[in-house]
């Protein structure tokens, strides 16, 4: 079958050279006979994607757990522990890796126990640290961090943007009590960015629904301006109207964010506009933001988050401190 067919189909279909409901790594393609230039075609129509760096998978397979596990488990070592994205990929937790991090092809996120040395290889982030039995689980033949484990490590990096990312996507597993996870942050006192934990640990929240909103959360945070996430807006009959990423219901002001996914189209952007004056109708004060309001040297979302803040209290006859 060529590659037309195979566009007209949806489907790899019943001659590709490899099962097509499994994944293969690029080794496993070359032996099958499939080229690199070939490879690159099915990725580029979308036939094929890249789950996780070294790892191919039929587009048409989906995603599921146990998908999760095949992947890992081609380039997994035997001795090693699947940790920090990576862990909390196999666990469960939606948009826990990076997004587009099948084309930045970031590495691997494996361990081995203290002792036994760092893999050395061209996929892994690796090194060596020192996990408890009771910390991890197994999953599809891997050894994994437990899900509170794997939220500690993920709050324990440099930036407080991809921490509060992580920690929260992990909090919306419901695999362990948020209270559990920050009475234990002190276990982690003197090790490496141990810091940024206790500073997002408290503001992490399992009712964010992606990274991006969990960052926006932060930035309401840093600006003073508190906020609480999944606001529901109804009319003073009691008609629901909408439910804001967050919002500060005694100064009735939100901030929401817009992914590219689900508010680029022009339909999207209508019914956004359409919902939100319905919700501005309500007396709310709403400020939209994007990727580039949030993750780029131009962006502004701190200046006008404190800007929202003065409107709201200003209507109100009070003033933002200085």
């Amino acid at each position: 079958m060529d590659i037309y067919e195979m566009l007209f189909n949806g489907s790899l279909g019943s001659t590709f050279p490899l099962p097509a409901t499994e994944p293969f790594t690029f080794k496993m393609a070359r032996e099958a006979g499939i080229s690199r230039r070939r490879l690159g075609t099915l990725l580029e129509t979308g036939l094929v994607r890249r789950p996780i760096k070294g790892v191919y998978l039929a587009t048409e397979v989906g995603d599921s757990l146990a998908v999760r596990a095949a992947c890992l488990r081609l380039v997994a070592p035997a001795d090693c522990i699947v940790v920090d994205r990576h862990a909390g990929w196999l666990l469960g937790a939606e948009m826990i890796l990076a997004p587009g991090e099948h084309i930045s092809l970031r590495p691997l996120s494996f361990f081995r126990p203290a002792g036994r040395g760092r893999l050395r290889n061209d996929i892994a982030s690796s090194g060596e640290r020192t996990v408890a039995d009771s910390e991890t689980d197994e999953i599809g033949g891997l050894r994994v961090t437990s899900a509170l484990r794997t939220a500690w490590d993920l709050g324990r990096v440099r930036w407080p943007d991809e921490a509060i990312a992580g920690v929260s996507m992990m909090h919306r597993l419901g695999a362990y009590d948020p209270d559990e996870f920050i009475e234990g942050i002190e276990q982690f006192r003197g090790q490496r960015w141990v810091t940024t934990l206790r500073e997002i640990g408290p503001l992490a929240d399992g009712r964010f629904e992606s990274p991006p909103e969990a960052v926006l959360g932060l930035r309401c945070h840093q600006a003073r301006f508190p906020m609480t996430p999944q606001v529901e807006v109804s009319t003073v009959t009691g008609e629901f109207i909408a439910r804001l990423d967050l919002g500060n219901e005694d100064l009735l002001a939100a901030v929401e964010y817009d992914g590219a996914e689900w508010h680029s189209s022009p339909g999207q952007q209508i019914r956004d506009r359409e919902r939100r004056l319905d919700v501005c109708r309500e007396g709310w004060l709403v400020e939209a933001f994007t990727k580039n309001d949030l993750f780029t040297r131009t962006g502004d979302a701190d200046v006008r988050i404190r800007q929202l803040h003065h409107r709201a209290l200003r209507r109100r006859g009070g003033r933002l401190a200085s």
